[in-house]
């Protein structure tokens, strides 16, 4: 890594299908939102001939953030894919957004990528988002590196930065992040602040100048020697603890000076294993120049360094009825088992579906089984069914660049595949298996919309059920306690990106309305009401009078029923139509119009008529027997609670405990966990963390994460009652 003087000779307006799962790299790239990485892959693409101009193709469009709504926002907010070509190597560059609302997109990002690259700004830092997503890529062994940017901010330091990276990420170990290459600083401006202008590479002993917009490769100066032997001591030892020749390092401690292509090779199986994390540098090429600060050596550490998928240990997939199923690792001639990790609609191609061939190839017309499962608490159903392949095709850009097939390990877009969603797996018609889905969050953030016209109600249940077969970290709900439409979201800019979606792709105006929590009535005390219905009006009448009595009954118990009546008061017949009644009059609500719980209602007497009498009678009479006793006993409101469960580092455990206990919430318990967090947990009415998900984020700076489960209902508070009255009279 670092030894070649090279330029890349270009692949502008290739369309590349790899040959071999060998020729292939999946990387994705991670970091907070404003670290660079967007930036980052446009300058790989323009290094590797890919682009005539720094993130742009042919038709002038961008290769990543292409999206109309990403420009209007300033920000990714999607998974982009960008497949660029070096040295025979087919990279496909992985661009993530780094918003955490969009955390549904890095995750699928990193189901599809076998090595990520850390993008981390030399004038932001590391924040707790980044770290956590280390954390979860170390989980899973995943190779990493990491990528400074942002050098010509006034006070980058790259050197502090490494150290900071290596706190951050290096854990026990702090000596497994190490830079590759040190930067070389040009004349100092007049603010004090000096350019970087090339790199030094540790190993190669070697200078690589961009100061003429093209990588120059030349000796290092005697003043550069003392530093760069400091860093190469440093990232030799780094190496040799990691190496698989446990000899090594005894022998370079005994003075025997090791080969730097022996270095090389420890270097990249390191690497390769995910037990060494190098530092690289990078910046945008200037106007005018072919390459970028860095790009060169990013993209030999990635064909080099970073495993090829035949590395990446085979899926556990399954057959439709769920027994285990063995594959071969990463073969082109094993059964087809490739995943959708993205789905996308095109207003000219329609739906256009992003997979991941893990096994198998994956080639054009071929009929293929769609398998879904496993969301259904999203609203997506669970489906089985036979679909066509359509186009195949690399994205670039807005353009799509038809591919006759696609090798296990290779990632491609399919068009028109109508039922398939994301997450969904893709294997042959006469051998359909199974993925299981990735871990996503829940949403938690409720949005609440009704449709702004008729027209547009007629077009909202596609639209909706288009969104979330998009995306499987929005969950879709029609609430019956409350008769809204629900769009559970990750947070305030998800909820916008879904809104405008609605909007731009699908053409549906809503409008977002306040979201209501199923609240539910219950009697403080025993009451008795009388229900009579008698009308006559020629011909047959209607004739049922019931007596009932009303009494609270613990919290789950729901509605029960008892018949007390004697001497045939009431007719057998009519006592379930009595029953039913107070069902349905239960059900209305006997106050404010929410559902009445937890009481029980006993019948105790009554009158029938011989003609008269009916089945309808006695319904009305029983419903009015049950309103009548609320009108003699106080109402109780009762509210949902939540079980809540929140993760947060040690720091911000107390801004924490002390937010929930401003909500109403009982804290139950602490516990230490063994990462430097504790969880808590907590009831919480549900009432006071609707936006809990976007509150909690900014408490923590992003770095806890919460759950929630309902518990059930409790009365709610006389003044928090009140409230909500006079809000709901108000209203209306």
């Amino acid at each position: 890594m670092g030894d070649k003087a090279h330029t890349h000779p270009g692949a502008a307006g290739r369309a590349t299908a790899a040959d071999h799962p060998t020729s292939v790299r999946n990387v994705v790239l991670v970091g907070h939102s404003g670290s660079g990485k967007t930036t980052l892959v446009e300058a790989l693409a323009l290094t590797a001939g890919a682009v005539n101009r720094a993130g742009r193709v042919e038709d002038g469009g961008c290769v990543s953030d292409y999206d109309d709504m990403e420009h209007r926002q300033q920000r990714s907010v999607q998974l982009s894919l960008v497949p660029v070509e070096w040295d025979g190597i087919k990279i496909n560059l992985l661009d993530t957004p780094g918003y955490a609302d969009f955390v549904g997109e890095l995750r699928a990002g990193l189901r599809a990528a076998d090595a990520a690259l850390f993008v981390v700004s030399a004038s932001d830092g590391v924040d707790g988002s980044t770290r956590m997503v280390w954390e979860e890529c170390a989980a899973v062994g995943m190779p990493r590196a990491i990528v400074i940017t942002h050098l010509e901010a006034a006070r980058a330091d790259f050197e502090e930065m490494t150290r900071i990276c290596a706190e951050a990420f290096g854990g026990d170990d702090p000596d497994a992040v190490l830079p590759l290459y040190l930067p070389l600083h040009g004349p100092a401006a007049p603010d004090g602040h000096a350019p970087v202008t090339g790199l030094v590479g540790l190993l190669s002993r070697k200078l690589f100048d961009y100061a003429s917009g093209e990588r120059v490769a030349s000796e290092p100066g005697e003043a550069d020697l003392p530093q760069l032997d400091e860093a190469r001591s440093l990232l030799i030892e780094g190496i040799i603890s990691e190496s698989e020749d446990e000899t090594l390092m005894e022998r370079y401690l005994g003075g025997e000076q090791v080969d730097v292509k022996t270095l090389i090779e420890d270097l990249e199986r390191a690497v390769a294993r995910g037990v060494f994390f190098p530092v690289l540098a990078a910046a945008p090429a200037a106007e005018g120049a072919r390459q970028g600060l860095g790009t060169v050596e990013l993209l030999e550490l990635i064909t080099r360094g970073f495993p090829t998928p035949l590395e990446r240990a085979a899926p556990r997939v399954t057959t439709l009825e769920g027994a285990g199923r063995e594959l071969r690792m990463c073969d082109p001639q094993e059964s087809l088992v490739a995943e959708v990790v993205k789905t996308s609609s095109d207003p000219y191609v329609g739906r256009i579906s992003m997979v991941r061939v893990f096994s198998g190839t994956l080639r054009a017309d071929q009929t293929v089984h769609v398998s879904g499962h496993g969301l259904a608490d999203r609203g997506h159903e669970d489906h089985d069914v036979d679909e066509r392949i359509g186009a195949l095709s690399t994205p670039f850009g807005k353009r799509q660049r038809p591919v006759s097939h696609v090798i296990a390990g290779d990632l491609a877009c399919v068009a028109k595949l109508t039922r398939a969603e994301t997450g969904d797996t893709l294997s042959a018609k006469d051998d359909p298996l199974l993925m299981a889905p990735w871990e996503m969050p829940d949403p938690l953030l409720p949005l609440a919309i009704e449709a702004h016209s008729k027209p547009d109600e007629d077009k909202l249940s596609q639209g909706l059920a288009r969104l979330v077969a998009e995306d499987p970290t929005m969950r879709l709900e029609h609430n019956q306690d409350t008769h809204q439409v629900v769009l559970w979201c990750l947070g305030e800019a998800h909820a916008d990106v879904a809104l405008e979606r609605l909007r731009g792709r699908y053409g549906v105006q809503v409008d977002v309305v306040p979201h209501r929590v199923p609240l539910r009535e219950t009697f403080g005390g025993r009451a008795a009401g009388r229900g009579r219905h008698v009308k006559q009006s020629g011909g047959h009448g209607q004739y049922a009078i019931c007596e009932i009595e009303v009494e609270p009954l613990p919290g789950g118990s729901g509605i029960e029923f008892v018949d007390k009546v004697v001497g045939g008061a009431v007719p057998r017949q009519f006592v379930p139509s009595v029953e039913k009644g107070v069902r349905a009059q239960a059900a209305k609500g006997v106050a404010a119009g929410h559902p009445l719980i937890d009481v029980r209602v006993t019948l105790l007497d009554g009158k029938a008529h011989s003609v008269d009498s009916s089945d309808a009678a006695f319904q009305t009479a029983g419903a009015l027997a049950l309103r009548e006793a609320a009108t003699e006993a106080k109402i109780h409101l009762l509210e949902p609670v939540a079980e809540v469960s929140v993760l947060v580092g040690d720091d911000y455990v107390g801004a924490v405990m002390s937010d929930l206990s401003g909500r109403r919430g009982k804290v139950l318990g602490t516990e230490q966990t063994s990462d430097g967090r504790t969880l808590i947990r907590a009831e919480v009415p549900e009432i006071e963390i609707g936006r809990y998900a976007v509150d909690l984020r900014s408490l923590s700076h992003g770095t806890a994460r919460f759950d929630r489960r309902y518990a059930r209902h409790e009365p709610m508070p006389a003044q928090v009652a009140d409230r909500l009255r006079e809000e709901v009279r108000a209203a209306s």
